[in-house]
């Protein structure tokens, strides 16, 4: 079908070629009209003067009921079948076996695949499957408009075949159903080379002022919406979009005699090349970003004006990937759901996904192929599922568990004011994650009782340059003043690995994961950790501070880090600068070389928190925005459970704080867990707050720890359930 022939030549030989390999004595292939009629387009074996004269009724005969049920049909003896239909002029009496595929196309036949055999036999399965795959080929043919006519394509009227349910992975949670939106991308450019080099240049030049143009809007427009992780990811892609590196690569691919266009192709098409052959899978997911600001830059080039599509008032949006900016040009009152074929749950599209409260399922293989514009969708951001066209009680299924979901909204809303104490009266301390002053806000909404964790990296990452002293400290001082009497703790730079900044000149690693990045980086370069501590010390004037560092790996790491803050106060108190009114230093528990030195560290600390999500994906040499290897172990398991219970243990023999702040804390059955191993201390993302607090104030707690001890020494691989059928005894709300 690749081949330089017409397309009705190439459609001859291939119905030769599967007649052949197939063993078959009948090889056809329909394609149905803008009137619903099938039409005979090749055959072999069949009559040669039936072609495009024989044309089957919507529904007619089995070739018809193929189409219309959209499922394959194998039979061994057709003529028995009820919806068989003779058609005289194909001389196909003498044949019995048949075997029909559909050809689909955004979850429509647009054409069946038929052999046949004289004789009566049974296809097996491997036949089966493969004159299904054969009909997918031979779709994707048929929709490029060698055959058909895209316009005869658009207006082919099909109802919709059987309901279908994919299988994903949870991006974004939440429920939502509605009408879908297919995301397209631009399609490749047509003039490749410049008549004028000088006009390239100049289209090209404006094209990306408009597109960095475009992305600020954006920002500006997301600024009341995002904050924290979620709005860095929004200004690390307009870093990208500023990205040097790109930007001459755009410049001298059009000085080579190449269209604007062409040239953003080119460098796209480089680009894929060179990140295929990384291995991390955070480097491959940075190509997502650049590959949709590539898909941007061809818009602007072309005239388009982004937010211009008219959507539904219950759109689902399909792409097989997005950037984070596209995501936020569509309506946010309009977009109730999204649907992703590729990507990963630590993606930038997920991620603001999660921020927007969009729910969203990733990794749906063939989804986008699979819908129609305007077709009903079911998106279940809570098991990771995708509904295509319902059944009309699946769809008031849903919208019942909706409602629930609302109602819990509501109970979380008056539990706000309410303090999180356990049945048997065991006190807890429920707090917030943060990384943006306008996150403060959630404090009031959810009743958290403080922030857990702030994280301090984003200030430098929106910066084009290294934020200067004065404007650090103004930020910490809005953020203390803002939290009141309600505590703050501030983790120290976070950055390397997975967050670039573009003014500091790092070498390439392997790994960035597991190379220079947070503290290590803050030791390397002390007077950048020195002058944060300096902005830290000073906002906090007068009152409480609380410090933690970062990815400590070894006690000498934070011996290190505890001397750098120890020289900022002897600084301060020299030059006659008000301290702190009370100074507390911790460490964030991130790597699994601590646990076997917590004896070492704890008398060092005032306090620490565990860092779960990096914790976890280090002891399981899993990386945790690896879709491959992120789910092939649970934090529920007797191996994590131990680790977290030891560290909780250390903590209580030394009298040190502890607290939690990774992920694990913002969800109920995890929670609940982690209150049962001692962690009286949370701080969960502010979606998370709500459903903790009413797990806590329905959990006995006494009664839960008795069943640990058999928990932690199960030989299974996950105690999840077990923990389950616990909490449903002790009536936990989880």
């Amino acid at each position: 079908m690749a081949g330089a022939a017409p397309a009705q030549e190439r459609l001859d030989t291939v119905v030769k070629i599967i007649a052949q390999s197939m063993v078959a004595e009948v090889c056809s292939i329909y394609l149905r009209r803008a009137s619903g009629e099938l039409e005979l387009f090749a055959t072999q074996g069949l009559k040669p003067e039936a072609v495009h004269s024989t044309r089957l009724r919507p529904g007619e005969g089995l070739v018809g009921e193929v189409a219309r049920s959209a499922e394959p049909i194998s039979l061994s003896d057709a003529p028995s079948h009820p919806s068989f239909s003779y058609r005289p002029e194909t001389g196909e009496d003498p044949y019995h076996a048949f075997l029909g595929a559909p050809l689909l196309r955004g979850g429509r036949a647009i054409g069946v695949l038929v052999v046949q055999n004289r004789s009566e036999r049974r296809y097996d399965e491997d036949e089966v499957e493969d004159i299904q795959t054969i009909a997918m080929v031979l779709a994707e043919t048929v929709a490029s408009g060698e055959l058909l006519a895209q316009d005869e394509l658009r207006d082919i009227e099909v109802a919709p075949h059987r309901p279908e349910r994919l299988k994903g992975q949870r991006f974004a949670e939440g429920l939502a159903y509605g009408h879908v939106i297919l995301h397209e991308a631009p399609v490749p450019p047509e003039n490749l080379l410049a008549e004028n080099q000088q006009v390239e240049e100049i289209r090209l030049r404006e094209a990306l002022i408009g597109l960095k143009a475009n992305i600020d809007s954006i920002l500006e427009g997301g600024q009341g919406k995002l904050a924290g992780q979620s709005f860095e990811v929004l200004e690390t892609y307009r870093m990208f979009a500023d990205d040097r590196g790109w930007n001459r690569s755009l410049e001298e691919a059009v000085r080579t005699g190449l269209t604007a266009e062409a040239a953003v192709d080119r460098v796209r098409n480089e680009h894929r090349a060179r990140f295929a052959k990384a291995r991390d899978p955070y480097i491959k997911e940075r190509l997502h970003d650049f590959e949709d600001l590539a898909n941007r830059l061809l818009r602007v080039l072309a005239g388009d004006q982004p937010g211009q599509r008219d959507l539904p008032d219950d759109a689902i949006l399909v792409a097989r990937n997005l950037g984070p900016a596209d995501l936020l040009e569509y309506p946010r009152h309009k977009l109730k759901g999204l649907l992703l074929e590729e990507g990963s749950a630590a993606s930038h599209a997920a991620i603001v996904a999660r921020a927007l409260q969009i729910p969203c399922v990733g990794r749906l293989m063939g989804v986008r192929d699979r819908l129609s514009e305007g077709d009903l969708v079911i998106v279940d951001g809570e098991t990771g599922e995708a509904y295509l066209r319902p059944r009309p009680d699946m769809l008031s299924a849903v919208q019942s568990r909706m409602e629930v979901r609302h109602q819990r909204q509501a109970e979380f809303a008056k539990l706000r004011d309410v303090d999180a104490v356990t049945v048997d009266g065991q006190r807890v301390t429920l707090l917030t994650n943060a990384g943006l002053a306008v996150d403060l806000e959630n404090l009031d909404a959810t009743g958290a009782e403080g922030i857990g964790l702030f994280r301090t990296e984003f200030q430098f990452m929106v910066s084009e340059e290294l934020p200067r002293l004065n404007s650090q400290t103004a930020l910490y001082k809005l953020v203390l003043d803002t939290a009141g009497d309600r505590p703050v703790t501030f983790r120290t730079l976070d950055i390397g690995g997975d967050k670039v900044l573009p003014y500091l000149e790092t070498e390439r690693e392997e790994n960035p994961a597991l190379g220079r990045r947070a503290i290590r980086l803050g030791l390397d370069r002390p007077s950048l950790l020195r002058m944060q501590l300096r902005a830290l010390l000073g906002a906090a004037a007068g009152r409480e501070l609380r410090v933690m560092f970062p990815m400590i790996a070894t006690v000498d790491e934070f011996r290190q880090a505890r001397e750098l803050m120890d020289k900022e106060c002897d600084w301060a108190r020299r030059r006659g600068r008000t301290l702190p009114r009370m100074l507390r230093v911790g460490a964030m528990i991130e790597c699994p070389s601590l646990l076997w030195h917590l004896d070492a560290l704890l008398p060092l600390t005032d306090f620490v928190s565990v860092g779960t999500n990096d914790l976890l994906q280090y002891m399981f040499a899993a990386d945790r925005t690896n879709p491959l290897v992120a789910e092939r172990y649970d934090p529920l398991s007797p191996p994590a459970l131990r680790a977290l219970a030891e560290i909780q243990r250390k903590c209580a023999d030394t009298g040190t704080p502890v607290s939690v702040c990774g992920e694990l804390a913002g969800r109920p059955l995890e929670a609940f867990a982690l209150l049962t191993l001692g962690y009286t201390r949370l701080s969960a993302p502010a979606g998370g707050v709500g459903p903790v607090k009413r797990m806590i104030l329905s959990t006995d707690l006494a009664a839960a720890r008795r069943a640990l001890p058999t928990l932690l020494g199960s030989s299974a691989g996950s105690v999840r359930g077990e923990f389950e059928s616990l909490a449903r005894k002790l009536n936990v709300a989880i």
